[in-house]
């Protein structure tokens, strides 16, 4: 599993005009899956998001995560998050998980994700979303299963 995190005053996530998914201060997460993703992969990734420290104490030092402030998660699906630009100038997506198997493990990790960390809302695998964004910093962190799984799954 792969996440982008953004640290953001607000963002939100629209599909024709509507939004359907929207957060205040906190992190907006670009969400790809890839085979063999499952519970554990989640449940430390979970971890990680909820309480990584990149929001500002009152001494403006990164000490407090987005449970501290009472923040928000938006997660959006990405599948691009898994291409491959090595060869030519076409990206190929075959490296993350076949749709089917992504949507499924969006689901079971967001649904997890809102058991741990309520204040949390998506956005819709498969649709063709417009995202907004006020990127706070810009705080850009991104996080590979691979990396914190020690290469396990």
């Amino acid at each position: 599993m792969r996440a982008v995190l953004q640290r953001v005053k607000y963002s939100r996530v629209k599909i024709n005009g509507e939004t359907v998914g929207k957060t205040n201060a906190g992190i907006l997460a670009l969400i790809g899956i890839n085979t063999g993703d499952g519970r554990a992969v989640f449940d430390k990734m979970i971890d990680k998001i909820t309480n990584l420290r990149i929001f500002e104490d009152e001494n403006g030092k990164m000490n407090l995560s987005v449970r501290d402030i009472n923040g928000g998660i938006l997660a959006v699906p990405n599948f691009t998050l898994y291409s491959n630009c090595r060869h030519g100038r076409r990206p190929d997506f075959a490296a993350g998980a076949k749709p089917a198997k992504a949507k499924q493990g969006f689901e079971e990790f967001t649904g997890l994700l809102k058991s741990s960390f309520p204040n949390t809302e998506t956005g819709v695998f498969g649709a063709d979303m417009q995202i907004e964004l006020l990127n706070d910093g810009p705080i850009t962190i991104i996080l590979d299963s691979d990396e914190l799984m020690g290469g396990k799954k």
